[in-house]
């Protein structure tokens, strides 16, 4: 079963119409329905860490989960997902000077 955590964004679900395509079994959980014993009990083949607002450090249990679970089960993160994966190995999260949505960087 593929998890995808739901970061509170309507992305989330767009992850999960593509996910359909290739599998049956996915389950959403937004990031702060269940504790990340919770999410191992739940023995997830892969992670998928949704978009969503604010900062990693405010988004439920995400880093946490890439703390504690990254190096057995496989996690993408997309934008916030990633940038939790990232906060959960010791980066630093800081806001660009400029944004650069659509336009190359």
């Amino acid at each position: 079963m593929i998890l995808l955590i739901d970061n509170y964004d309507s992305f989330s679900y767009n992850l999960y119409q593509y996910l359909g395509t290739l599998t049956d079994e996915i389950r959403v959980i937004r990031n702060d329905a269940m504790t990340v014993a919770e999410v191992a009990a739940l023995a997830p083949s892969h992670i998928i860490l949704s978009p969503g607002p604010g900062r990693p450090e405010d988004a439920g249990i995400i880093i946490e989960t890439v703390q504690k679970l990254g190096g057995r089960i496989p996690i993408l993160g997309v934008c916030l997902g990633h940038q939790a994966i990232c906060a959960a190995y010791g980066a630093k999260i800081i806001h660009a000077k400029q944004l650069m949505h659509g336009k190359q960087s």
